[in-house]
């Protein structure tokens, strides 16, 4: 029996029509182009089915709800089918990997998001390509994680960033290895391919919390942000310089961040720079973070970090507990406290 695939549609650039006002999803449209697309139903392409969000969304409009209705019909289907892909738009599409890679426990098959830059309507397309390759990775069994394909790449979901707002090539992984190259033939990285789990899958929705992002740049005024420090904040994103520095005038972040911690409020530590780790401490700008109770993100992405901790504080771990996890690797997303990728 052929291998089985569930594509879920959430909207983006892949399955959009201009009906001039700009580029809209277009549910009617899109899965008649699928009916149509001769490769879909070519020899060697796995059976598969179509489930559409009755609201297709842009996804700069994606929210936690979105996340939880991709994981709730991966959950519901889970046993009906050997690999899902996602079709989602670029802009969100890292958050919304990483959110499932997180939300759904001891994950043992195929979840890959891709989508396009262009739309299926349009005669240069990248959308054919990487809906068809993606279909081919979700069937072969031979993945066992979240993941992204674009640009004929195989990213782990929870290390992407989106690179590029118009090239082909919109994602990179920058502090980890790809996953698999598709040229004439796909060649996967086993050795960084994520190992499954033989446990029974569970799906963790997650809750809808107050999350915070602060990039620091020159001349930051931080107690514009001390109003935002209440009991209600669960946890705040640092995108700071570097390896994890602070301006010299930083001095005033940090009454700001250890009365955020004494909230209850986790705090995590990620850096502007795409590739390389946090290390608190390592420079004297950042010694005084850890000192007030920030957590390294070591080399976890901002998108992954803002994802962990829904996860985790939907989880109704105590606050200690979600400090801790917070700095360990949970599902590949970061280096281990020993450096280990």
């Amino acid at each position: 029996m052929a291998n089985k695939v569930l594509i879920i549609y959430t909207g983006g650039t892949i399955g959009m029509t201009n009906r001039g006002n700009g580029y809209v999803p277009d549910q009617e449209f899109f899965q008649k182009e699928l009916e149509v697309m001769p490769d879909l139903h070519s020899e060697g392409m796995p059976e598969w089915d179509l489930y559409q969000f009755a609201n297709l969304l842009d996804s700069s409009d994606m929210t936690v709800e979105g996340w939880n209705q991709m994981g709730q019909v991966i959950y519901e289907h889970y046993d009906d089918y050997d690999g899902f892909v996602i079709l989602h738009g670029t802009d969100t599409m890292a958050y919304s990997a990483s959110a499932l890679s997180f939300m759904l426990e001891n994950l043992n098959k195929p979840v890959i998001f891709t989508g396009s830059q262009i739309p299926l309507c349009e005669i240069r397309s990248d959308g054919r390509d990487n809906l068809i390759t993606a279909m081919l990775i979700a069937a072969s069994k031979r993945v066992k994680e979240v993941a992204i394909y674009f640009g004929h790449e195989l990213l782990r979901g929870n290390r992407a960033i989106k690179y590029s707002a118009d090239g082909l090539i919109a994602f990179v992984s920058p502090n980890y290895p790809i996953l698999a190259k598709a040229g004439i033939a796909i060649e996967y990285n086993e050795a960084y391919l994520a190992k499954g789990s033989e446990k029974k899958l569970n799906y963790r929705p997650f809750e809808k919390l107050p999350i915070a992002v602060i990039k620091v740049f020159p001349g930051i005024q931080f107690d514009i942000f001390e109003t935002m420090m209440t009991s209600s904040l669960k946890g705040i994103v640092i995108e700071t310089f570097g390896a994890g520095n602070i301006p010299a005038k930083g001095n005033e972040l940090l009454p700001i961040i250890k009365k955020a911690f004494s909230s209850g409020t986790i705090v995590i530590v990620c850096s502007q720079c795409p590739q390389g780790s946090v290390s608190l401490g390592a420079y004297g700008a950042s010694q005084k973070l850890k000192e007030a109770g920030a957590v390294s993100g070591i080399d976890i992405t901002t998108e992954a970090a803002v994802a962990k901790l829904y996860y985790l504080f939907s989880k109704g771990l105590s606050r200690d507990d979600i400090k801790t996890l917070m700095g360990l690797n949970l599902r590949g997303e970061m280096k281990n406290s020993e450096g280990v990728l």
